[in-house]
């Protein structure tokens, strides 16, 4: 007999997300910084109760966490914050809480991004690269003193620019301060790392190396994807495959595959000047009706609409 399927919560939005947590609603549609100590003390005011729900963030987030007790769950492995302070994912991916975790004394800050805010810039290519928001990753990176003052000084410049009314210049001045902030953890990630193995021999790992190589700039035009065809790379039947990806995400193969494809196409039609009909070609689509219809359904926009509403 198979285990009752785990509930698992789909956050699209920065909204959403602040909603879902109780937070300050953001300032900014696609991007917020929150400060975990003043939410703790406003939780606490509240006497609100604690949601361990896990939840798939379609966001990417960056957290520098400090006297975090217990363990959270990035994916269906602990992730380990004992030693560490700065913490990665990226969107799809599922977070959830041990209900022993303490934060009576957390501090830090927590800082959420949309992935159409990187669309039509060069970071939403290169953000793909960086191996840090991959589940192959179970450990915050430690920092210095030195290195922490470094990503403040970066956070406050994102925080006064979020504070601001939205203008035309709004989305390059904080994806430019972005592009800053992610090269410097990439430098801290390799720092930490560089001689050691990370623990990505999980299937649930490969899955994900496989997505991420499938969809990657530099891989050209590819026919559609197939769940048979990463069921085929992993050595796994179709059915297995979906079955732990539903356990363990929430989410069947074919949505993920979809999210990737969706993600890459909104890449194209903000990056680059193909025509809709190219970009359907560009994914791998033989119709490109079929494109349209797919997208609209994901997107609530045909891929006209989006390129000019973003």
């Amino acid at each position: 007999m198979k285990p009752a399927a785990k509930e698992f919560c789909t956050l699209a939005t920065v909204t959403e997300y602040a909603r879902f947590y109780g937070l300050p609603a953001p300032t900014h549609p696609l991007l917020t910084l929150i400060d975990l100590g003043q939410t703790r003390a406003l939780a606490q005011a509240r006497n609100q109760p604690r949601n361990f729900a896990p939840v798939v963030p379609l966001l990417y987030t960056v957290f520098l966490k400090r006297n975090l007790k217990g363990l959270l769950y990035y994916g269906h492995q602990p992730y380990d914050f004992s030693e560490g302070v700065l913490g990665f994912s990226a969107p799809g991916q599922v977070f959830a809480v041990d209900e022993g975790l303490d934060i009576s004394e957390v501090s830090g800050w927590m800082l959420l991004f949309h992935p159409d805010l990187l669309a039509k810039y060069p970071l939403g290519q290169k953000i793909g690269s960086y191996g840090f928001f991959g589940y192959g990753v179970r450990e915050a990176l430690h920092l210095s003193a030195h290195e922490e003052t470094a990503l403040d000084a970066l956070l406050l410049g994102l925080q006064t620019e979020c504070a601001q009314p939205i203008d035309a210049f709004s989305q390059d001045v904080l994806v430019a301060q972005l592009d800053v902030l992610l090269s410097y953890a990439n430098r801290f990630y390799h720092r930490q790392f560089l001689t050691r193995r990370t623990a990505g021999h999980d299937l649930l790992s490969r899955f994900e190396a496989l997505l991420t190589a499938y969809f990657a700039p530099a891989a050209g035009e590819q026919p559609l994807p197939t769940v048979q065809h990463f069921a085929d790379a992993l050595h796994v039947s179709p059915a297995y495959l979906g079955d732990m990806l539903r356990t363990l995400t929430g989410q069947s193969t074919q949505q993920h595959l979809h999210h990737r494809l969706i993600d890459k196409a909104k890449r194209l039609l903000l990056g680059t000047s193909l025509s809709i009909n190219e970009t359907a070609y560009q994914l791998g689509f033989e119709y490109p009706q079929y494109f349209t219809r797919l997208f609209k359904s994901k997107t609530g926009l045909t891929p006209a609409a989006f390129r000019l509403a973003v």
